[in-house]
C-alpha cells in the first residue's frame, strides 16, 4: 500500500495531487499539516512531530492518531520517515515538502537522498514536477521532450546519461546548476553514476 507523508509546506494546487490525497491507502502529517488535511477533508492515519504547530482542539480530536517526538535534532519529516520505517512502509510519496519557507525546501529535498537509503521506494511530488533520490545506477521512464535536471550532492560522483538531449559522459558536477535544463529524447533515459548520490528532478 502506498503511503503519502504530507509535510507542512505549500499544500498541493494540481488536481492529479489532491486526487492521490483523496485516495491514497494511509497519509501520514507532519506535525500542522494535520490541519490542512483536515480543512481538504480527509482524516489522516497519523500525525508525528514535535507537535509545536498542531492547535489544542486537533490535539484532543486525533489524540489516538498523534506519535509525539521531541527529537530537535531532526525535523518533521525525517520523524515521519522513521516512523515508517518503524512500521515498515515501504512505497513513499511525499507532499507539500516545499513552498512557504526557502530554508525548509531545501532542507527537505537534501534530506530526500538520505530517505532514499532508507526506504525502498520514495519520491517527492509538487505541482510542477517529481525529485527523486539515486545511489546507484537507474532507469527513468518519462515523456519525450520532458525537461530533466541533475543535481550531485556528491562532488566527486562521476555520471553518464542516456537518452537525454545533452551529452553527459563521465562528468562531475561541482555545482547544483551545472546538470539543470536537460531535456529527453524519448519514453526513458538512464543515468548512470560509480558513487555517491544525486537527485533527479522531472518537470511535469
Amino acid at each position: 500500500m502506498q503511503t503519502i507523508i504530507l509535510a507542512d509546506g505549500e499544500f498541493p494546487k494540481n488536481e492529479n495531487l489532491l486526487r492521490l490525497l483523496r485516495e491514497a491507502g494511509r497519509v501520514i502529517c507532519c506535525d500542522g499539516a494535520a490541519l490542512k488535511l483536515h480543512e481538504f477533508g480527509r482524516k489522516p492515519d497519523a500525525i508525528v512531530g514535535d507537535l509545536d504547530s498542531l492547535s489544542d482542539e486537533l490535539k484532543s480530536l486525533y489524540r489516538h492518531l498523534i506519535f509525539a517526538s521531541a527529537d530537535q535534532e531532526t525535523n518533521d519529516l525525517t520523524k515521519a520517515i522513521e516512523y515508517c520505517q518503524m512500521n515498515d512502509y515501504q512505497e513513499i510519496v511525499i507532499l507539500g515538502a516545499t513552498g512557504l519557507r526557502e530554508d525548509h525546501t531545501l532542507g527537505n529535498i537534501s534530506l530526500l537522498a538520505e530517505y532514499a537509503l532508507k526506504i525502498e521506494k520514495i519520491c517527492l511530488l509538487t505541482d510542477y514536477g517529481r525529485m527523486d533520490a539515486i545511489h546507484k545506477s537507474t532507469n527513468f521512464a518519462c515523456l519525450p521532450g520532458q525537461q530533466i535536471s541533475i543535481f550531485s550532492l556528491t562532488p566527486d560522483t562521476q555520471i553518464t546519461a542516456h537518452g537525454l538531449l545533452y551529452p553527459i559522459e563521465n562528468r562531475i558536477f561541482t555545482s547544483w546548476w551545472q546538470g539543470t535544463l536537460n531535456q529527453t529524447t524519448g519514453d526513458n533515459f538512464r543515468i548512470e553514476i560509480d558513487r555517491g548520490r544525486l537527485l533527479v528532478y522531472q518537470l511535469n
